[in-house]
């Protein structure tokens, strides 16, 4: 760790074919990234230590010669020879990185680190998926990247929000220091197809709970705001920050600015899929964010991005999705003779 590179300077003409390194290629996100990079014709080497990643995730993409896959875990440094990297390795939801604090932590600081080194020993471009929790539960409505938190260190979120916070500290020192290509994106709320029913968030919650016909559990009075983004919006979004020409080197805020109360994601949920389920409520849980929005006003300036998906139309697909997914196995009859 820490080694002594040198600075160096990045052209701005990217290379037709890539090298190209996802961790946390296995998730939700990182699937749906490794997929537009494989349609792009890239080579795609996915990285993941499956804590909350799955190989079902990557069965469809099997099929490309161009894509293969390392089992690891980014706290340990590894020297693969690429590019890009994509840096997108760490539980997003509170019931996962809650389940090991330590290793949450580790995985945003240890793991932003041993890849650091991997690009600059590479001089690869190198982008991190940073969040917007970074922001905590904002004074500052909506929140533009120029806004630096108001973050608990020390509590239940903090081994997220902190690691997440570190990370970006680490990337902006790389770069001062090494020179290294950095980009980094704030991510706000996402759903889609892909989604794990069990990772807690409030999108995959309702739609399972609603789709299985349980309680939908609102916490808190449902009051509290969040700003809903399609994956694929989200995925265009890294994909035009990551291949700017322009050195964009300071977070960029990606997500969608349409701003929804909880209770109304809970009824429209409820509504679309059809469901006798209830809304019931239950305690905010601790330093739970009260408005979460987007100031996007630098990537649209920036990048020419803005979210193209409607609410309703993303629900629609990943309701869908969630349907499969809990639908029962067909049943094999034996053949008679």
């Amino acid at each position: 760790m820490g080694k002594p590179y040198k600075s160096f300077t990045f052209t701005t003409k990217l290379k037709v074919n890539r090298r190209i390194l996802v961790a946390g290629g296995a998730g939700f996100l990182g699937s749906h990234l490794c997929e537009r990079l494989l349609k792009d014709g890239n080579t795609v080497i996915c990285l993941d230590n499956f804590s909350t990643g799955r190989m079902d995730n990557l069965r469809h993409l099997l099929r490309y010669d161009t894509f293969s896959f390392i089992r690891h875990d980014i706290v340990e440094p590894i020297d693969v020879a690429v590019d890009e990297i994509y840096n997108l390795a760490c539980p997003a939801s509170p019931p996962h990185y809650q389940a090991d604090p330590v290793h949450t932590m580790m995985t945003s600081v240890l793991g932003a680190l041993n890849l650091l080194e991997l690009a600059a020993h590479h001089k690869a471009r190198i982008f991190q998926a940073s969040t917007s929790e970074v922001y905590g539960d904002p004074h500052v409505h909506p929140q533009p990247e120029s806004y630096w938190g108001n973050v608990n260190s020390f509590g239940p979120r903090a081994c997220y929000d902190e690691g997440k916070r570190s990370a970006e500290t680490l990337f902006y020192s790389f770069h001062q220091q090494y020179g290294v290509d950095i980009r980094i994106v704030r991510i706000f709320n996402t759903y889609g197809p892909r989604m794990r029913a069990d990772d807690g968030r409030v999108v995959s919650n309702f739609i399972v709970q609603a789709l299985k016909g349980e309680d939908i559990t609102v916490y808190g009075d449902g009051s509290q705001t969040r700003s809903f983004c399609y994956v694929d919006d989200l995925i265009e979004g890294f994909y035009r920050l990551m291949n700017s020409p322009a050195p964009i080197h300071t977070p960029v805020n990606i997500g969608n600015p349409g701003e929804f109360t909880v209770k109304q994601l809970a009824e429209q949920v409820v509504a679309m899929t059809g469901s006798s389920s209830r809304i019931v409520y239950r305690p905010l849980p601790v330093d739970d964010p009260h408005q979460r929005k987007p100031d996007i006003t630098m990537a649209e300036r920036g990048l020419g991005w803005a979210p193209t998906v409607a609410l309703a139309e993303g629900l629609k697909a990943t309701i869908a999705y969630f349907e499969h997914q809990l639908a029962p196995p067909a049943k094999e009859f034996a053949v008679v003779a």
